[in-house]
């Protein structure tokens, strides 16, 4: 594999190539810590995307907000892509395990409790993710 992380104006890009099921994709992931100053930039999150994962702080109420926003948005640029939801910072709180969120039943959308900080069950998800 093959590594490449980007800053632009602190939103973070990492872009990794990858085999998968014997077909090499690369991988694009675009981080902006969920800051408006980016949203001119949102098109080009979904140019040929083929799968999306929104991540939503579980920690912090305000980004699970934001998921419709979000959701709306990516429907408008990529109507049929696989999309699912991942509770981040469950090293933090692991209590959020435990709960359900509305939105990912609402919308139909596989839920993963992550850590990015340590990882936890990251490498499981994007397993799962049906590209």
């Amino acid at each position: 594999t093959h590594t490449h992380t980007h800053t632009r104006t602190h939103a973070r890009t990492q872009i990794k190539n990858i085999e998968l099921d014997g077909k090499r994709i690369k991988l694009q992931i675009w981080d902006t810590a969920g800051q408006e100053r980016f949203n001119t930039m949102h098109r080009s999150y979904y140019h040929q995307a083929h799968a999306a994962i929104l991540v939503f702080d579980a920690t912090r109420k305000v980004t699970y907000k934001n998921l419709s926003t979000w959701y709306s948005e990516l429907r408008q640029y990529r109507p049929s892509i696989p999309a699912h939801l991942a509770a981040n910072k469950i090293d933090e709180n692991m209590e959020v395990t435990t709960r359900s969120f509305g939105f990912a039943t609402k919308n139909n959308m596989p839920l993963h409790y992550v850590s990015a900080s340590d990882g936890t069950n990251v490498v499981r998800m994007f397993r799962l993710v049906k590209i």
